[in-house]
């Protein structure tokens, strides 16, 4: 009989089992506590120890899968840091988006969703969008070179990026609560710092991290397309979905939010100077 898996064999195989594990999981509970933020909060947990599996099954010997599994460990850190300070993990933590996606698509409609998309779905792409990995464990004697080190700066400037969006955007979130709980005017969103050159920042260097995974894979083979490239194109895909929704509900509850729109690129920062500090 043919192998369901097919990779079974190889380490990154085994997490596609703890992959399938997870999502069921995720499922089950969000059947149980009727919220859809289970995969949310496995987000940043899952790939670091996809990698570190991956890496560890060379023995840690090799310096392309040792930075690989580093980079998205510390990926993963901040990002559940980040989350967890938005109370992400405790009950009720449901990412607010989830609220519109439940009116949208009906107590059916959600619940068809949640079988097939929200939880299989999204813990196959985080999976997927870590094969980058397994490309590079396949091609163990490829050396590493100055591409690699490349590679690594360039995720490392992304994490940083990322790093201060969120900061600036806790920063913001924070002081309009204080205002507004004092009875004091404050700014509906923000559209300083970063986000005077991208509506999403963030999601701009989330993206620019698991691109620059996937030329790992390519340092490694020698190959510019393999079939593990279609983690970060669906990522892209969904991310572009995801803040189609976000802009959505901000246009509805700020009517100068499409000023905003009209002004500062969505992702791609590519109109410096041109953006409004106001």
């Amino acid at each position: 009989m043919t192998d369901l898996n097919p990779l079974a064999g190889t380490p990154f195989g085994d997490m596609l089992i703890l992959c399938l594990v997870l999502a069921a999981l995720c499922w089950l509970l969000s059947v149980l506590t009727k919220e859809y933020s289970w995969v949310d909060r496995t987000w940043s947990i899952a790939p670091p120890i996809y990698c570190l599996w991956v890496a560890g099954a060379a023995g840690f010997d090799d310096a392309r899968l040792n930075l690989m599994a580093a980079l998205v460990t510390l990926w993963g850190a901040r990002l559940t840091f980040n989350f967890a300070r938005k109370g992400g993990y405790q009950k009720g933590g449901e990412d607010y988006r989830w609220a519109t996606v439940r009116e949208r698509a009906g107590p059916v409609g959600i619940q068809v969703l949640n079988a097939t998309f929200i939880a299989p779905g999204q813990m196959l792409l985080i999976w997927w969008f870590t094969a980058p990995i397994h490309t590079a464990w396949l091609w163990l004697d490829a050396p590493f070179t100055w591409m690699d080190a490349a590679l690594g700066a360039l995720f490392l400037a992304f994490l940083i990026g990322e790093t201060v969006a969120d900061e600036q955007m806790w920063a913001f979130q924070q002081d309009k609560k204080r205002k507004l709980q004092n009875g004091e005017e404050a700014e509906p969103f923000l559209r300083t710092g970063l986000y005077r050159y991208s509506r999403h920042p963030n999601y701009f260097c989330e993206l620019g991290m698991w691109w620059t995974l996937y030329f790992f894979a390519v340092a490694a083979s020698g190959e510019w397309l393999h079939w593990t490239g279609w983690g970060f194109i669906l990522l892209t895909l969904l991310f572009h979905g995801s803040t189609n929704l976000a802009e959505t509900i901000s246009s509805g509850k700020y009517p100068s939010y499409k000023d905003y729109q009209a002004s500062v690129p969505r992702l791609i920062p590519i109109r410096f100077g041109r953006a409004s500090a106001t």
